[in-house]
């Protein structure tokens, strides 16, 4: 559902249901697009408690240089 709609098109989200209800995993490039994927799934089961650990990632450059050892 979350790879096939076009204003979600995320691949990356693992979906398990559990014993207490679905749990997502996996990584967005936001927290709004965190929020759309969670608002849609609950929208698709309403009735089914949705936990998240779904993580941001950063998508901009790095703005200091990694200094290794």
């Amino acid at each position: 559902m979350l790879a096939e709609d076009p204003d979600v098109a995320e691949q990356g989200i693992t979906v398990v249901l559990t014993e207490r209800g679905l749990v997502l995993y996996g990584e967005v490039e936001s927290p709004h697009r965190r929020e759309e994927i969670l608002r849609r799934v609950a929208e698709r089961f309403p009735d089914v408690p949705i936990s998240s650990d779904i993580g941001v990632i950063r998508t901009q450059a790095p703005t200091q240089i990694e200094q290794l050892p």
